[in-house]
């Protein structure tokens, strides 16, 4: 199976109080990819339990887990806690290539849309 761990770090986002980005905030993310590092619906379907979401933050309140979902075209994020509130879409996750150095934006529970740097790529053994 071709799951990657790929970990999301906060970029620069001044306009939402990050000029210079945070390494200790943002996502580790198991992810179906293809060959061309794009999300693969059918792979995620034969192994949902283990696509998984952790959100990491110096502040204990910011820190959750859960599983990337699918639904129709769009990917989000799924928590299970009830204060996360609805899933975390991640605009166009789908059309995009996740590869070691690509942005990804995410709208966070709070309503803000952040920039996000993948920082490391991981090959996980099924």
């Amino acid at each position: 199976m071709a799951l990657t761990r790929l970990t999301l770090r906060l970029s620069r986002n001044p306009d939402a109080g990050f000029p210079e980005g945070d390494d200790s905030q943002g996502y580790v993310i198991t992810a179906p990819l293809n060959k061309d590092g794009k999300l693969d619906a059918d792979l995620w379907r034969a192994h949902k339990k283990a696509c998984t979401v952790i959100r990491f933050s110096p502040d204990d309140a910011d820190k959750a887990d859960g599983w990337l979902t699918h639904r129709g075209s769009n990917w989000f994020f799924h928590y299970d806690e009830d204060h996360e509130g609805p899933d975390e879409p991640v605009y166009k996750l789908g059309d995009h290539t996740l590869r070691l150095g690509d942005y990804v934006t995410i709208h966070e529970a709070d309503g803000d849309d952040l920039v996000h740097k993948i920082t490391e790529a991981t090959q996980v053994n099924g």
